[in-house]
């Protein structure tokens, strides 16, 4: 059996060297197509390295067809041009779809995630509604490499702090999480090295944040906190939604605001919002 092993092996998945001992190479594309659909993708591309034969069966279009959500095509019009999405086969388009693509003006990044086949979404600040944003005395966009979109919202002081953001997508079924990347403090690089500039930090342990979700199907979330982590971006929980019916746009609200006019808030990186999957 070793012998047969070790021919199959070299002649790379090729009919066995002895015809009376069958090797994976004598096993039908369709049969391996049908076997393959049965794993996630990231184990079916390890598996086509087998040999030629599991590399061939592993690009059939109803293979990948069946691991591309139901509303893969809203999102394809929106990263693909029609002459792709009528050219590309269905692997390709998957592999498209799992890579980060910039949509709405680079303003917002989508993909898809390998395993789960579930929609992951960053909402750029330049996306969002910035109370004060067009006055310099209050906010500024700065530039970094730290995001993902080059740039990040800095609020220097403002009495009346309110950061709202609105989407409308076609979500595949599944449960989804939203979080705001903020940061206390201005990030910069000193001589190679990272620093973070706390001084204009204030305001922030008096009263908490509060965060605020909703969606056009009727989910409601609302939480707070205190934001208190200086000099690191943290990830605020702002709530679930739970996506029932596919092929149907759903709109979500979401918004953080500290709106207390008692005192002034200042030193408040904001990055992004993203929504992945739970």
């Amino acid at each position: 059996m070793g012998s047969v092993i070790s021919s199959d092996h070299h002649d790379d998945g090729g009919s066995s060297s002895s015809s009376s001992s069958p090797g994976l190479g004598d096993i039908p594309e369709s049969c391996i197509s049908s076997l393959l659909m049965n794993f996630d993708p990231p184990d079916i591309c390890k598996l086509a390295r087998v040999n030629r034969a599991f590399h061939r069966a592993s690009s059939a279009d109803f293979i990948w067809e069946s691991k591309l959500p139901s509303t893969y095509k809203f999102l394809a019009q929106k990263v693909l041009s029609d002459h792709d999405i009528e050219t590309m086969t269905k692997k390709e388009i998957y592999a498209k779809l799992c890579h980060p693509n910039l949509i709405h003006g680079s303003t917002k990044e989508i993909w898809l995630d390998k395993c789960s086949g579930q929609v992951c979404l960053l909402i750029s600040s330049k996306s969002l509604k910035i109370t004060g944003i067009d006055d310099r005395r209050y906010w500024n966009y700065i530039p970094t490499d730290e995001s993902r979109f080059g740039s990040i919202a800095y609020l220097q002081q403002m009495w009346w702090v309110e950061v709202v953001g609105e989407v409308e997508l076609e979500f595949p079924i599944g449960t989804y999480s939203l979080f705001f990347r903020l940061q206390l403090g201005k990030a910069s690089k000193r001589l190679g090295r990272r620093v973070c500039n706390v001084a204009q930090v204030h305001g922030w342990d008096i009263k908490p944040v509060r965060f605020q979700l909703s969606t056009s199907d009727g989910h409601k979330s609302l939480t707070e906190y205190f934001l208190n982590k200086s000099g690191e971006w943290a990830h605020y929980h702002v709530g679930d939604f739970v996506v029932e019916s596919p092929n149907k746009p759903i709109k979500i609200k979401f918004s953080l605001a500290q709106i207390d006019c008692t005192h002034s808030k200042g030193g408040l990186s904001v990055d992004c919002a993203f929504i992945c999957p739970k």
